[in-house]
C-alpha cells in the first residue's frame, strides 16, 4: 500500500537528515530514502573520517617537535589498521546516532534508491511514496578521468577503505581534497607528490594563501608538480603504477593514485525527468534563493544544487526550507554571504568573505588590505619554522572588513569567530579597539 507523508527527503546525508528532522519538529509527517549509510559523504567518506587522519598528522607534527621540548625517549610509530578500525569504529556509532536521532523525531528511515514516479511520488523497492514535498539531496560523487588506465586509480571515497598506509603516493587534482590529503599523507610519513594542470592550486583562494600553502608544502617535502597532465596509467607486473604525462615524462613506482579532480552531482537514475526536474548542463539541479527547483513543491538542497560544497551549508539550507515550508517563516532561506571555509592542510588555512583580487576587481582603490606575517611561539624552541600570515581585505573610508585569510597553527578554530564579527558588518577600527590576548596567533588580526 502506498504511503504519503507531508514531506521526503530523497537522500540521508546532513541536509537530507536536517530537513527531515527540522520538519518533523514543526509537526510535519516525515520520511528520508538512503541506500547507503545515514550521514552522506561528511560522515562517511569526508569531513569526519578525513579530520580524524587530520588530528593523526597533527600528532606526527607533535611528535617530531617534542624533541626541541625536552622530550626523549622512544620514537613512535603509526599503526594504519589500528587506526582505521578505530575511525571506522567511530563512524560506525555516528551512523546509529543519526539513525536513533530520526527515531526520535518519527522520521521514517526508507532504506534503498529513490526514483520520481511523478512530481510527488517516489518508488522504492517496488514501492510508492507520496509527498507533498520533497527535497533531493542525494550529494555528489568524485569524478574519475577518462583515460586509459585510470580505473587503477581510487577516489576520495576509497581513500578511507585502504588498510595500509601507501608508500608513494600520487595525488592528482588541484582542490582542497588533493591540498588536505597530500599534507597528512606526508605527515604521516608517506611520499607525496601532487599533479595538477594549473601553475597553483586552489584557485578560489586568496593568492596569500595559495602560496603560503605551497611554499608550506614544498618544504615539508611534498613534491609539486604543475602546469601536467597524466595521459595513461599503466600497472606493473610488481603491482606498482606507471603514469605517462603530457611531456613524456613517466612516473615509476607509484603505490597508490588518487584521482582528486572534481565531483559531479548523484543526479543519475533519479527519474528527474519523470517530475518535471531541470538540470544543468553539470547534472546540478539549480534553485533559487528558497531552494526551490523549477518543479513546484521540488526542492534541492547540498552538493547536488552545484552551490558552495560544505556540509554546514547543507544544513543551514535544509532547515530554512524546514521553517518556510511548515513553520510559519515565509522569509526563511539560505545566506551565502561570508560563509566562512577551512582547508585542512598542514598548517590550515582559514577563509572567509571575499579575496584581495575579487575585491579590486569590484572595488579598485576603494580596497586597502592589511597583511601580518609572524612566527607562532609555539615554533620559538624548535629547529623547524612554521610561518602564519594573515590578511583583511577592507572597504572604502569605514574600512568594512570584506575579507578575512589566515594560514598558521590553528587558523581553524580562530576563524570561526572573526567570521561571527564579518557577518555583522565589523569595521578595521572594531578589530583594533578590541583587546589581544596575548601570546596568542588570534591576537594578530586585531594588532593589524
Amino acid at each position: 500500500m502506498d504511503k504519503h507523508y507531508d514531506l521526503i527527503a530523497l537522500g540521508g546525508g546532513s541536509g537530507g537528515i536536517a530537513v527531515a528532522k527540522r520538519a518533523a519538529r514543526h509537526g510535519a509527517t516525515c520520511a528520508v530514502i538512503e541506500a547507503d549509510r545515514l550521514g552522506g559523504t561528511c560522515v562517511n567518506r569526508g569531513c569526519v573520517p578525513k579530520k580524524i587522519l587530520w588530528h593523526a598528522a597533527e600528532i606526527a607534527h607533535a611528535l617530531h617537535m617534542a624533541p626541541d621540548y625536552g622530550f626523549g625517549g622512544p620514537s613512535c610509530t603509526l599503526d594504519w589498521a589500528q587506526l582505521k578500525i578505530r575511525r571506522d569504529a567511530y563512524l560506525k556509532r555516528l551512523n546509529q546516532i543519526y539513525q536513533t536521532s530520526l527515531t526520535d523525531f518519527h522520521v521514517d528511515i526508507i532504506n534503498g534508491r529513490g526514483q520520481f514516479v511523478d512530481a510527488h511520488t517516489l518508488e522504492v523497492n517496488g514501492r510508492r511514496y507520496h509527498a507533498d514535498h520533497i527535497v533531493v539531496a542525494t550529494g555528489g560523487k568524485p569524478v574519475i578521468p577518462d583515460l586509459p588506465g585510470a580505473g587503477h586509480g581510487i577516489t576520495s571515497d576509497s581513500f578511507f577503505a585502504l588498510s595500509s598506509q601507501p608508500k608513494r603516493v600520487v595525488i592528482v587534482g588541484s582542490g582542497y581534497i588533493a591540498v588536505e590529503t597530500a599534507c597528512l599523507l606526508d605527515a604521516l610519513g608517506s611520499e607525496v607528490s601532487i599533479m595538477m594542470r594549473r601553475l597553483e592550486f586552489l584557485n578560489n583562494f586568496d593568492v596569500m594563501i595559495r602560496r603560503s600553502l605551497m611554499e608550506d608544502m614544498q618544504n615539508d617535502g611534498i613534491n609539486i608538480m604543475s602546469s601536467i597532465e597524466i595521459r595513461e596509467v599503466m600497472r606493473e607486473t610488481d603491482g606498482s603504477l606507471t603514469l605517462l604525462t603530457d611531456h613524456d615524462h613517466r612516473v615509476t613506482g607509484v603505490d597508490c593514485l588518487l584521482w582528486a579532480v572534481g565531483r559531479r552531482p548523484n543526479t543519475d537514475n533519479l527519474g528527474l525527468d519523470a517530475a518535471g526536474i531541470a538540470m544543468d548542463n553539470m547534472g546540478h539541479i539549480p534553485v533559487d534563493d528558497y531552494q526551490n527547483s523549477n518543479a513546484p513543491g521540488i526542492y534541492a538542497i547540498g552538493d547536488v544544487t552545484g552551490q558552495i560544497q560544505l556540509t554546514p551549508v547543507a544544513i543551514a539550507a535544509g532547515r530554512r526550507l524546514a521553517d518556510r515550508l511548515f513553520g510559519g517563516q515565509p522569509g526563511s532561506r539560505l545566506d551565502l554571504e561570508n560563509v566562512p571555509t577551512v582547508i585542512f592542510s598542514h598548517p590550515p588555512a582559514a577563509s572567509v568573505g571575499i579575496t584581495e583580487d575579487e575585491a579590486r576587481k569590484r572595488h579598485g582603490d576603494a580596497i586597502k588590505v592589511y597583511l601580518g606575517h609572524f612566527t607562532p611561539l609555539l615554533y620559538a624552541m624548535t629547529k623547524v619554522k612554521k610561518r602564519s600570515v594573515v590578511k583583511l581585505v577592507t572597504l572604502g573610508i569605514e574600512e568594512k572588513i570584506i575579507g578575512c585569510h589566515i594560514v598558521g597553527a590553528n587558523a581553524d578554530e580562530i576563524l570561526q569567530g572573526f567570521a561571527v564579527a564579518i557577518k555583522m558588518g565589523a569595521c578595521k577600527k572594531d578589530f583594533d579597539n578590541t583587546m589581544a590576548i596575548h601570546p596568542t596567533s588570534a591576537e594578530e588580526l586585531v594588532l593589524l
